[in-house]
């Protein structure tokens, strides 16, 4: 997929999305840590992990919000939408996730929470893959198989 925010010929969304994932990766262990019986600022570190991410996140769904505005192929169009929907799918998840933990005493999370937070590192996981193979050239499965059965696009 052909991307048209880059700086100095480089594109800017791939490199952005590893900052969130990083962020929500280390938060997911900072949990892990503290539920396994670490200090309690480990909770606070991975709010505040949390915190970062988001803010990031945002810059990356605008960044690739932009790289969907300009593409001119409809099946390229509708792959960068759903890669997008994907990235605001696990946004909205750490928000609510961060939101749960505001009332939370120190900020730490409970097991299930930690569970949840686990979910949607991997669904994060899963979108920096499926980006990584859009930008790679490669077509999924279910866009090979539309295009075998005849569906046109319009």
């Amino acid at each position: 997929m052909e991307s048209r925010l880059s700086v100095a010929g480089q594109t800017v969304q791939p490199v952005l999305v590893m900052f969130p994932l990083g962020l929500f990766a280390m938060a997911v262990l900072f949990d892990l840590a503290d539920l396994l019986g670490g200090p309690t600022i480990l909770g606070a570190l991975a709010y505040w992990n949390i915190a970062a991410g988001l803010v990031v996140g945002v810059l990356v769904a605008v960044a690739g919000a932009v790289d969907v505005l300009f593409l001119r192929r409809p099946q390229a169009r509708r792959l960068g939408a759903l890669r997008t929907l994907i990235n605001i799918g696990v946004l909205v998840a750490f928000a609510v996730i961060m939101m749960i933990r505001v009332r939370a005493p120190e900020r730490v999370a409970g097991v299930g929470l930690f569970l949840i937070e686990v979910l949607a590192l991997g669904l994060a996981g899963f979108g920096a893959w499926f980006a990584g193979q859009l930008a790679n050239g490669h077509t999924p499965a279910f866009a090979r198989a539309a295009a075998s059965a005849g569906v046109r696009e319009y």
